[in-house]
């Protein structure tokens, strides 16, 4: 399955230890979603639609209130690269 450089670069900074967090409305609908390096830098080319692309695909998830990772399927979407860990 290809997917867009967009979610590549996310699916990369998530594989490095990386997550992302999401901030919610009173009617719990997501207002704001952040990717953080494992840094703790926000990346700034992270929004919601790429973040609903991302569960749409189940690259990510969340367990027990956590912040989003990546799933062992976003592992495996991901190319390779040198620098990751």
């Amino acid at each position: 399955m290809d997917i867009s450089r967009a979610e590549q670069r996310i699916l990369h900074l998530l594989a490095q230890g990386g997550r992302i967090e999401i901030e919610r409305t009173k009617n719990k609908k997501i207002e704001t979603v952040f990717c953080y390096t494992r840094d703790g830098w926000v990346y700034p080319g992270f929004d919601i639609e790429l973040f609903r692309r991302l569960k749409r695909l189940k690259a990510i998830r969340s367990t027990d209130g956590h912040p989003y990772r990546i799933s062992d399927k976003g592992l495996r979407l991901v190319r390779s690269q040198l620098d990751n860990r």
